[in-house]
């Protein structure tokens, strides 16, 4: 039998699943010490009254109309584990009513920060069409493998976005003594520059960098603002890495920018995933591709589970969270990002 004294947490986690984001000593936990009443995204209005007057919790991120919220008085916290904060709630009223909106994206950070890594080098050295060539038993060998081939070491490097992504990756980098220029609007220059890099414009970081690292998330603002005059802008031969979203990019034009042979490109997204198998850029050479992999990690998602768990329990005990991040009421509404549709 249920044990209605226990705290009621609605559950609707897609597209993950509870088994996704948590190990099954963590599920246990989880089901011991909450009463949990999962249901679809869509279903969450449509739970019976009770339920939603005594939820303490939301583990996901449901769209929740003003009159389901004005239901739900118990409410303390929305647990966002997409990563992304959908503009899909009425944020005002839960900031007003100190309702904390949170997400666990934080862990996607350090797996996507890695495969960004890689693809630099990969761009930089060409490791995989080296490696298809030798399988057909088409290699170069010595220097004449390495005609375009250059070190990432103490190389320039551009990053646009700095947030837990941009620090994660810049972290990595630091190890090869690059030159740093981080272009982010949201953020004040000191910021910045107690991170170990040098506050830019947006135009200093494209015609200074040997490599663009691209991990700004989609606001309302930004979509499509990297174009094709953004791309001739470049230093000639320069590496362009996608990892944030691909909405802010003018993917037409990315790949006219690759297929010209002023820069080469690597992402791990793209408009529409997955794209059309006659979509050109999946045999554009010069572009290396990633299918939306870089995160998507067992370890990052068990990660959820344990901020999940903890912030729960720092709530429960009258604190705010700690672990996840939480949603700011200046910039919530303008973010754009897509969720995806696969774990």
């Amino acid at each position: 039998m249920p044990n209605n004294d226990l705290p009621l947490v609605i559950s609707a986690p897609e597209p993950r699943s509870l088994e996704l984001i948590f190990t099954p000593p963590q599920l246990a936990r989880f089901r011991a010490k909450y009463r949990i009443v999962e249901t679809t995204a869509d279903g969450v209005a449509e739970l019976p009254a009770n339920v939603l007057a005594q939820a303490r919790y939301i583990v996901g991120q449901p769209p929740i109309s003003s009159e389901t919220l004005g239901r739900m008085t118990a409410l303390r916290c929305v647990f966002n584990v997409e990563s992304n904060l959908l503009n899909n709630m009425p944020y005002e009223t839960l900031f007003a009513r100190g309702i904390h909106v949170v997400t666990t994206g934080l862990v996607f950070a350090e797996p996507v920060a890695e495969l960004g890594l890689a693809m630099a080098l990969n761009l930089a050295r060409d490791i995989v069409d080296a490696d298809l060539a030798f399988r057909k038993g088409e290699e170069l060998w010595g220097g004449d493998g390495n005609q375009t081939a250059r070190l990432l070491s103490g190389a320039d490097v551009g990053i646009i976005g700095f947030g837990d992504l941009g620090r994660a990756l810049n972290r990595l980098l630091t190890g090869f003594r690059v030159n740093t220029k981080v272009f982010d609007p949201w953020l004040p220059p000191s910021i910045l520059i107690d991170n170990g890099v040098e506050p830019a414009s947006l135009d200093e970081v494209l015609t200074s960098s040997d490599f663009v690292f691209v991990v700004a998330s989609v606001t309302s603002e930004n979509q499509g603002f990297l174009g094709a005059e953004a791309f001739a802008s470049m230093r000639r031969g320069a590496a362009f890495i996608l990892l944030s979203r691909a909405g802010v990019v003018d993917f037409p034009a990315l790949m006219a920018a690759v297929k010209s042979g002023h820069i080469v490109a690597a992402s791990d997204v793209f408009p529409e995933e997955p794209p059309a198998l006659d979509h050109p850029v999946r045999t554009l050479p010069g572009f290396l591709r990633s299918a939306h992999r870089a995160g998507a990690l067992d370890i990052a998602f068990k990660r959820m589970g344990d901020m999940v768990l903890e912030d729960m329990d720092l709530i429960d005990r009258g604190l705010p969270p700690l672990r996840s991040k939480r949603a700011e009421r200046e910039t919530v509404s303008r973010m754009r990002s897509k969720p995806v549709d696969r774990n």
